[in-house]
């Protein structure tokens, strides 16, 4: 009896453990601490990646266009909108609430760095962009949008 309990409540454990890992999940909509811009981060395959939703100010004052990729590296992706642009690939699970091994682009400046996401509660994930190693780089701290 004892021992059938005792799986019984292990079980338990392990649900719940599985299930606030779930709610740890990076998947959903994300905005940066300045709220520019809306990302969506979803799966693409089996790993993750991240869109851009929305843009604060969506069109280019000086056309009233939408605003492009006009820094990107290669010429012919500078015309492609900003909304819409997958701008962050290949993140796979780590560990502790970690997706690792992924690439962010910035638009601001045409670069694309190293990058990892790590969900700190509900509400909060840490984003750093780095070139080599993680103990170099620029995080930022990111809040769901409900």
């Amino acid at each position: 009896m004892k021992k059938h309990l005792f799986l019984c409540l292990a079980f338990l454990l392990g649900f719940t453990g599985i299930a606030s890992a779930q709610k740890l999940s990076p998947l959903g909509l994300w905005t940066n601490a300045d709220k520019k811009a809306t990302f969506e981060i979803y799966k693409c395959g089996d790993k993750l990646c991240g869109k851009i939703i929305t843009v604060a100010a969506p069109n280019d004052p000086a056309t009233g266009k939408p605003k492009l990729d006009k820094n990107n590296p290669e010429p012919k992706l500078r015309t492609q909108p900003l909304l819409g642009l997958v701008f962050m690939r290949d993140f796979s699970y780590d560990s502790e609430n970690k997706w690792d091994d992924g690439k962010i682009y910035d638009p601001e400046n045409g670069k694309t760095y190293s990058c990892y996401m790590k969900v700190l509660n509900a509400t909060t994930m840490e984003v750093k962009g780095y070139i080599g190693f993680s103990v170099i780089g620029r995080s930022q701290t990111w809040t769901r949008v409900k």
